[in-house]
């Protein structure tokens, strides 16, 4: 256990760093003067005492290098800086975000899995039609595109139906439509990855030792067959979080909902750097917690894993 946490710490620490890397190379790739996107953007007029001032504030005269382990060192002691744009802290300004980005990845995986349970289970044993629909619902809803899903729910729901608000408002309303464009494409996917694996467990030899044993067909399939399909569905939970909380920068922008991903688009769009490694950080983490829930769900589904 000792080596297996220090494994696990290592490899956090090594994500975060190539994220942070990988950020600060990013923006610094983007067109344009990050001195002028701080004094307004280069329709600001400024002169050059003031944008050679602001480049001596940020240290934005340095050698990249230089600014580069500057960056890392702040964000080694938790200081994610103060927005160039905002001019406020980037801590307290993401925490206001958070929570919204949060509850909606965590309704949207709920939601999919949900979606993916169903549709494994009844294309599974409701014979060919059922598995050759289930299959193409599956298949398509993975190929749906955030953007244009979103489109088409707002077009259905609130055009024609004038059941949902078409943007993101206060109450449970509000998230219907944003918690859709993010679960069904990831049902999909969960969806084929657990009736191949329903499939496979149903034609176990623990499951034929449970039909044996006078097993109904309802416990085999909910009790042991499910619990063993679910298991790769499981394991990329983790990715799972990470695609949600990227295809977030989408869905907060159509539905105009407040969050971490549309904070990152207007900050990527004025060139405001702590921010944007802010959020990547955030995301980073969050990504590695999940990643190690899912580890110990597995742990709890799978006897094996606990026997070892």
């Amino acid at each position: 256990m000792p080596g297996l946490l220090a494994a696990r710490l290592v490899g956090a620490v090594f994500v975060l760093w190539a994220v942070a890397t990988i950020t600060f190379v990013a923006i610094r790739l983007i067109p344009g003067d990050p001195a002028e996107a701080i004094l307004g953007g280069p329709g600001s007029q400024t002169s050059p005492e003031a944008l050679a001032a602001v480049r001596a504030r940020y240290g934005l005269d340095q050698p990249v290098v230089v600014q580069y382990l500057a960056q890392l060192g702040r964000l080694a002691s938790g200081d994610l800086g103060r927005s160039y744009a905002l001019k406020q802290d980037v801590t307290p300004l993401l925490v206001g975000q958070l929570g919204g980005t949060l509850l909606l990845a965590a309704l949207a995986l709920v939601v999919a899995w949900l979606f993916a349970l169903v549709l494994a289970t009844w294309s599974t044993r409701g014979g060919r039609f059922a598995w050759y629909l289930g299959s193409g619902l599956e298949i398509v809803a993975a190929a749906l595109p955030h953007f244009w899903l979103a489109t088409a729910l707002i077009v259905l729901f609130s055009v024609w139906l004038g059941a949902l608000p078409p943007i993101s408002t206060p109450g449970p309303a509000g998230l219907v439509l944003p918690v859709l464009t993010l679960a069904i494409p990831l049902a999909g996917f969960l969806g084929q990855i657990m009736r191949e694996s329903l499939l496979t467990a149903l034609e176990s030899p623990f499951v034929l030792s449970a039909r044996a044993r006078g097993e109904g067909e309802r416990g085999v399939r909910w009790i042991h067959a499910l619990r063993h399909a679910s298991l790769p569905a499981i394991s990329l939970s983790g990715w799972a979080f990470g695609s949600l909380v990227s295809g977030a920068v989408v869905v907060e922008t159509i539905f105009a909902r407040p969050g971490l991903g549309r904070t990152m688009l207007n900050a990527v769009t004025v060139r405001d750097v702590p921010v944007v490694i802010g959020v990547v950080m955030i995301v980073a983490v969050g990504y590695i917690l999940m990643t190690v829930v899912t580890d110990l769900a597995q742990w709890i589904a799978d006897p094996r894993l606990r026997r070892r």
